[in-house]
């Protein structure tokens, strides 16, 4: 069998808001990209989990720099979903930007995108290898 292997497959891992899973889904889906892993993870980034579940819901309301002291204001960790896709390099940019669309609000919390190199694809039932893998 030919190796569609010529092409590089990288590994796109985003995370981002709860809510937002569904309609990043339907987006990255009306691109083409419909093999996507979803997790449900807790993290903190920068702000160390300030502002808590109310500006993961909603981050108009600006609690990370409110001076009142609202119990739900600092947490160690909030719950976050990351998403994990293969695909090839070529589409690496349209995926990206599909996810920053959906996902951006311009506020704290809105999530990373890490891409990264595949060595090797594997398919365990079929063998198949690289883009026939993912395809």
């Amino acid at each position: 069998m030919e190796s569609k292997f010529q092409e590089n497959v990288v590994e796109i891992i985003a995370i981002i808001r709860r809510h937002k899973v569904q309609e990043t889904k339907e987006a990255l889906s009306n691109e083409g990209f419909d093999q996507i892993t979803f997790y449900s993870i807790h993290g903190r980034g920068k702000q160390k989990g300030k502002g808590g579940l109310a500006n993961e819901l909603d981050p108009g309301l600006n609690l990370i720099n409110n001076k009142d002291n609202i119990p739900d204001n600092d947490y160690g960790f909030l719950p976050k979903r990351m998403l994990s896709l293969a695909i090839k390099e070529a589409d690496r940019d349209r995926a990206v930007k599909t996810i920053i669309q959906v996902n951006k609000t311009g506020h704290y919390g809105d999530g990373k995108i890490f891409v990264l190199p595949v060595s090797l694809v594997e398919r365990i039932r079929t063998a198949e290898e690289g883009l026939y893998a993912i395809s």
